[in-house]
């Protein structure tokens, strides 16, 4: 009897031994700002073997992923991909939304109590403080009792600190200087290694080069024509090839239109595995890595253009040289690399309706709009404090004096908006704070965006293929549509079998797929679930 229960602690022990071996050395998160599902189709057959073409070949992709809540920006899109919930949980509805309290706008990652670390600009007075529940990375770093090492990157603020969390590193570029920066926030000085990244100055290295088309122009096929009415002028010049950066080069926010900003990421990121020795102590590291300018470039040209076209098949070659340094350095299935994006991006409009398409631009001034009729009904009075992100914010105080009735007031505003052209979908905010977490259609989307404490009064969708603008070039996006929600999930790596699923699943699902891998807690206030095909062997 004893000896069966040595066999047995043994075999539970060797059990438990196994599965921490198999625990990656290192997680690597990529988002790819503003990127479709569909460009990992149209532009395959000019990727190469080693980038994107290598993660779908021997990893796992997951062909129906989408954001699950409305609205699609860059700030709610890296929060709900850490911390496996949506801008209703975590707070974070936007990338700046109106602040009740404050009275004003807020951007989603400003904090006047900290400064900058890296340069004399203000871009560092940054922090997390407004998200409001942990992320995966937050999760990794508390299991190991802050061991485990975290860096986020990215060329944005937001694409840095969101995934780095609470307690992680984030650096992203200062527009002002050409460094890359962090805040008081995470440290008092810059690390070694992103000083000496600094000091090489590749920032003024790019602007002084030229972009051109990797390949012969004419064998873009999966584009349209360089010269494009729908794309937006680059500065007083037509938006054509070839773009001489050095015309400008002290120009450092620039940089972020043109794929140069994407070399100058990767390059960090892989300063970074260098310099903090990532998957090389005992317990999992964890390097997350936006890159920006695929968003900045298609928001200028659109996403039919030449320009984004060759803006993929670079980063490409940017992700090949990231698994390849990652091999080296860590060891072929010694680490784990996800990657997706952090919304997609509509047509632009005025290519939708010059092909006969439904869309249009929504060019009402809604704030003053509902001001009048709220006027109309409750008599004179600043009724509407702010409109923002789709959202009408009354004056509450004055409504508080006036008796006005809340409930009364929101239904009448929402059945208003619904008389003008473009609008899909108009809610008074009680009934979508009523709504179940699960709903479906735009309602369950509104609901899964809706946070009690930030959010408006009435939301309302636009119709597809609509946004609010006047300029009828370039593109945006924030919408409830599949063009703006679905996006790319490919997994790689450590652990990951090779395989591809047409199932629907949430980017929300990312997080907690990352917790059952690592054994460790989901993030706080999670609402994903484990990717159970990517996970069953």
């Amino acid at each position: 009897m004893k000896k069966l229960l040595l066999l047995v602690l043994f075999i539970n022990l060797a059990v438990i031994a196994e599965s921490q071996a198999q625990k990656p050395k290192l997680v690597v998160g990529v988002i790819v700002d503003q990127m479709r599902q569909e460009y990992l189709v149209r532009f395959q057959p000019r990727f190469g073997e080693e980038g994107f073409n290598r993660m779908m070949r021997e990893g796992y992709v997951l062909k129906n992923a989408h954001f699950n809540y409305v609205p699609t920006y860059t700030a709610p899109g890296h929060a709900s991909v850490y911390t496996g919930s949506t801008p209703g949980v975590h707070g974070i509805i936007g990338n700046n939304w109106y602040n009740k309290e404050l009275k004003r706008m807020v951007y989603c990652t400003d904090d006047e109590r900290e400064s900058t670390v890296g340069s004399l600009s203000s871009k560092g007075e940054m922090s997390p403080h407004y998200l409001l529940s942990t992320t995966i990375t937050d999760e990794l770093r508390l299991f190991t009792k802050r061991r485990s090492k975290v860096v986020g990157v990215s060329i944005k603020d937001r694409g840095a600190i969101f995934p780095a969390g609470h307690l992680g590193q984030a650096y992203w570029y200062d527009k002002e200087t050409g460094d890359f920066i962090t805040s008081t926030y995470y440290r008092e000085k810059l690390p070694p290694w992103v000083s000496q990244f600094n000091s090489k100055k590749r920032a003024n290295y790019y602007l002084s080069k030229t972009w051109e088309p990797l390949y012969d122009i004419n064998t873009y096929t999966a584009s349209d024509s360089d010269r494009s009415k729908y794309e937006m002028p680059v500065g007083d010049r037509e938006a054509v090839f070839p773009y001489d950066l050095s015309q400008n080069k002290e120009d450092y926010e620039s940089l972020a239109t043109t794929p140069f900003g994407n070399d100058i990421l990767a390059e960090l990121a892989m300063a970074a595995i260098e310099g903090e020795e990532l998957g090389r102590g005992d317990d999992t590291d964890f390097l997350a890595v936006s890159f920006s300018s695929t968003d900045y470039i298609g928001h200028h040209f659109g996403p039919n253009s030449i320009e984004l076209e060759d803006t993929y098949l670079r980063l490409d070659k940017n992700l090949a040289e990231l698994i390849s340094m990652l091999d080296r350095k860590v060891g072929k299935g010694n680490y784990v690399l996800f990657l997706t994006a952090d919304h997609a991006v509509a047509e632009v409009p005025q290519y939708l309706i010059d092909n006969k398409v439904p869309a249009g631009y929504f060019t009402e001034n809604i704030k003053e709009k509902v001001r009048e009729a709220l006027t109309s009904k409750y008599g004179e009075g600043d009724w509407v404090e702010n409109f923002s992100n789709l959202q009408v914010f009354f004056n509450r105080k004055l409504m508080l004096e006036r008796k006005v009735p809340l409930h009364e007031a929101q239904e009448f505003v929402a059945d208003y908006i619904m008389q003008f052209d473009g609008i899909a979908e108009s809610y008074p905010a009680y009934v979508i704070n009523w709504m179940d977490y699960g709903t479906q259609g735009i309602k369950g989307l509104l609901a899964r965006g809706y946070h009690q404490k930030r959010s408006g009064d009435v939301l309302f969708s636009l119709q597809p293929g609509w946004f609010i603008g006047w300029d009828k070039t370039g593109t945006t996006h924030h919408s409830a549509f599949t063009y703006d929600t679905h996006v790319p999930m490919l997994w790689y790596g450590a652990g990951v079998k090779k395989g591809e699923s047409y199932q629907y699943h949430p980017v929300t699902d990312i997080a907690p797929t990352l917790s059952m891998m690592l054994g460790i807690k989901l993030p706080s206030a999670a609402t994903g679930q484990p990717i159970l095909e990517l996970l069953q062997k």
